[in-house]
């Protein structure tokens, strides 16, 4: 069994509404809660993280399954959505959407339509940060596969 540990290291300056600093591997950004919940809205906040992780997560997974497939593309691309639940003072992280756009190879046939599909739904059951959440929040997959101009 293989096991990665990844660190991060965290300053928090002040009370609720400072900044403070993360910095784990290549990122170093500044943190703070963000305007929509009355915060300062400083560099990224936990619930932009938690999109960013589900969302780079999914689509790395995505391209490798595509790559194991031996599925060719033109290109990827995919907007993320969070929608975060605020009831009588809880705040719930409900929902995330991913709406990937595969753009296969205009030469692409039916049979690559069909496994892109497949593998767009497989790669949001397949990341480690969709398991992670799992039970607790929703990941919805809007998939749109395309092929590619002549």
């Amino acid at each position: 069994m293989a096991e990665h540990q990844f660190h991060l290291k965290a300053y928090w300056p002040g009370l609720r509404n400072d900044v403070g600093e993360i910095e784990t591997g290549q990122l170093k950004t500044k943190v703070s809660i963000p305007p929509e919940m009355d915060g300062p809205g400083i560099g990224t906040n936990p619930d932009e993280m938690l999109l960013g992780a589900a969302a780079t997560c999914y689509i790395i997974t995505l391209a490798a399954m595509m790559e194991r497939s031996r599925l060719e593309k033109e290109d990827l691309t995919m907007e993320s959505i969070g929608i975060v639940d605020v009831t009588k003072g809880v705040i719930t992280y409900k929902k995330i959407i991913h709406r990937p756009v595969i753009m296969l190879k205009p030469d692409a046939t039916e049979k690559d339509h069909t496994l892109a599909r497949k593998l767009a739904q497989k790669a949001e059951t397949s990341c480690m940060i969709s398991r992670a959440i799992q039970g607790n929040v929703e990941v919805e997959l809007e998939e749109t596969i395309l092929l590619g101009k002549r």
